[in-house]
């Protein structure tokens, strides 16, 4: 099913067709046909150019319904990938998170923002939200949300006076900007998979870079033609081949990437020069700004999603410990990046879920939540946290979240490939594997150019059968065990160079057989499906303002924490655990001798070493969960 460029920009991040869309059939282009055919009669179109308080003009189109019989709120989504189709005469194929908007009637409004398309000004990448601190006169994307919703109700006939903004992912964080100092007539503002802090997620997790999206994103997102436009800059990132293991391998060092463009890239130049979180990304991190905000919140996520997970999670987060309870509101679903409004989300890779996930989100919840609070309708009950359980796959619902009715438990590493519950047991000693920077392991089974999705709940056998990689199972589960929120690692650590990497995987590792038929489960059978992964660039263990090598051989502590799961292993699997210290190619390689800044390291610098995992007395390594009760 195609997706308009305008609604779910790229997906967002300039991905290629054939990842986003399902493959068409007939029935899937007769219902987008429809789908078109019902905004073109329904809805008339409008073009204007909105001047902000500095005197530029952001280019915005305008859907409003034909049916003037009453008033409408505005639901509006600015973007920095295009408003396109322009011309009065040619309409989006869906202006909506999903069907029912269109349906149930919105003043439809998408705009480029500053810099981008027909807007006039400079475009900045995540431009510091810092308006209100330089005085009268200044603008960024705040001022601009706020000038632009001002304009809307003063001048688009037939609104009721209240404005709702969505987006996803990088509109998703337009969205969110929109709440800083928000204008009286914002009400509702939905999040969805936003860009927050490009050191956690998208382009770095825990300064891991991820060279693959940044080699194509910032191939055209950094690279604008010049003045007002309708078109794309061309493709200058042309890989030799599809496979990007082996693309990102020959490439050599990241400081080799600038030489694959004819043109510089300021914004990725800036990024090499910043390999530490230090003033420059500081400054980028919205989150500082969404303390106290006004207008009622739902931030939307996926749990599988590989670009933004930390977006959602940590927006919520921080909206709602400075905000009444009922005031925020946070849903995610077993998605991938915008799955939600993209497919109908009843699989994700190979994880199946047996429903349509999507629909039943926006038609009882997204809907719900804007015309409660832009046409004062509330038709059904909402909750603080609709959360998808992922391996019982259906949808709860929490107070808050993560939830209060969990127990902490620590389960421990030890020798023999073992997790067990106490420290007594894990036997001493340590586990140990050589990491070599030219041999590293893949993210993914699938041949890819790096940055895909369906890993994110890939069978990981073809990583646990490697010598560079640790593997730790639990015993045999008796009953169903629920996890939710984040798991925290604390990790006793030695290398025997000066800089390491370290990525764990939590691994859902199904029985051999059928419990219903006690015959071999040949479809599914021993799969070891990946719930949640993290990584750490190890020179930021104590900050990542301040790095500093390892000693080599000396014992360190390492902690970090794998991002928040809900998710139930089912009574007859196990629990496992993998840590390794490449991900390649969706992460970089670390050289493993530490140089002052990553990417200015050369090859001499890729060295293979020795890292060993501790679990003896006084060393010891351990992860801590939460545990729901479950359900039965």
């Amino acid at each position: 099913m195609k997706i308009s460029r305008f609604v779910l920009p790229l997906l967002l991040l300039l991905v290629t067709p054939n990842m986003l869309y399902a493959a068409s059939d007939d029935e899937q282009a007769q219902a987008k046909k429809q789908r078109a055919e019902y905004i073109r009669y329904n809805y008339s179109k409008y073009e204007y150019e909105i001047p902000m308080r500095d005197g530029t003009t952001l280019f915005t189109s305008v859907l409003v319904p034909n049916d003037k019989s009453k008033t409408y709120p505005i639901l509006m989504v600015r973007t920095p990938y295009s408003v396109s189709p322009y011309g009065l005469d040619k309409y989006l194929e869906r202006v909506g998170p999903g069907k029912v908007f269109e349906e149930e009637g919105f003043i439809f409004v998408s705009q480029d923002v500053r810099g981008q398309f027909r807007s006039e000004g400079e475009f900045v990448n995540v431009r510091p939200q810092d308006a209100y601190k330089r005085g009268k006169g200044a603008v960024d994307d705040a001022t601009d949300s706020y000038d632009t919703i001002d304009w809307l109700v003063k001048n688009i006939p037939g609104n009721n006076g209240k404005v709702g903004i969505w987006g996803i992912s990088y509109p998703g964080y337009y969205a969110a900007v929109a709440s800083i100092n928000a204008h009286p007539a914002l009400k509702a503002v939905s999040p969805q998979a936003p860009v927050t802090d490009w050191f956690f997620d998208d382009f770095f997790r825990n300064g891991v870079f991820v060279p693959s999206m940044a080699f194509f994103f910032f191939d055209r997102m950094d690279n604008p033609p010049e003045g007002k436009h309708s078109h794309w800059a061309e493709q200058e990132s042309k890989p030799w081949t599809h496979d990007g293991y082996d693309f990102f391998l020959e490439m050599g060092p990241l400081s080799n990437m600038q030489k694959h463009f004819e043109k510089q890239r300021p914004f990725l130049n800036e990024m090499f020069e910043h390999p530490n979180y230090d003033e420059y990304w500081q400054a980028r991190n919205i989150l500082q700004h969404l303390g106290k905000t006004r207008p009622a919140t739902m931030v939307v996520g996926g749990w599988y999603d590989t670009e933004d997970l930390y977006g959602p999670l940590y927006t919520y987060q921080t909206m709602s410990n400075n905000n009444r309870n009922e005031h925020v509101r946070l849903v995610m679903g077993p998605w991938y990046h915008g799955q939600w409004a993209s497919d109908d989300g009843s699989t994700m890779g190979e994880a199946q879920f047996g429903f349509n996930t999507s629909k039943w989100f926006q038609e009882d919840v997204l809907l719900p939540f804007f015309k409660e609070h832009l046409k004062d309708d509330n038709d059904k009950p909402l909750y603080t946290a609709t959360m998808f359980e992922t391996g019982a796959n259906r949808w709860r619902t929490f107070e808050q979240w993560p939830p209060q009715q969990v127990s902490k438990k620590t389960l421990y590493f030890a020798d023999g490939e073992r997790l067990v519950e106490s420290v007594a047991d894990n036997g001493g000693g340590s586990s140990e594997y050589i990491s070599d920077p030219n041999k590293p392991v893949p993210h993914s089974k699938a041949i890819g150019r790096g940055w895909d999705r369906p890993y994110m709940t890939e069978d990981q056998r073809f990583a646990a059968r490697r010598p560079d990689v640790l593997v730790f199972n639990s015993d045999v589960l008796e009953e169903d065990l629920t996890l939710a929120g984040a798991l925290n690692l604390d990790l006793k650590v030695s290398t025997t160079a000066s800089a390491a990497d370290f990525v764990v995987k939590l691994v859902d590792v199904f029985p051999g057989k059928n419990e219903n038929t006690d015959k071999l489960d040949m479809e599914r059978g021993n799969r070891h499906e990946l719930v949640r992964w993290g990584s750490i660039r190890g020179r930021f263990r104590e900050s990542v303002s301040e790095p500093k090598p390892f000693t080599p051989d000396e014992v360190t502590t390492v902690k970090f924490e794998l991002y928040d799961v809900l998710h139930t292993f089912k009574r007859g699997h196990k629990i496992q655990i993998q840590v390794q210290s490449t991900m390649f190619p969706f992460l970089d390689r670390n050289p493993q001798k530490y140089v002052d800044n990553i990417f200015n390291a050369e090859e001499k610098d890729f060295i293979k070493a020795t890292h060993r995992l501790y679990h003896n007395d006084k060393d010891v390594s351990s992860v801590e969960v939460s545990i729901l009760q479950t359900l039965r």
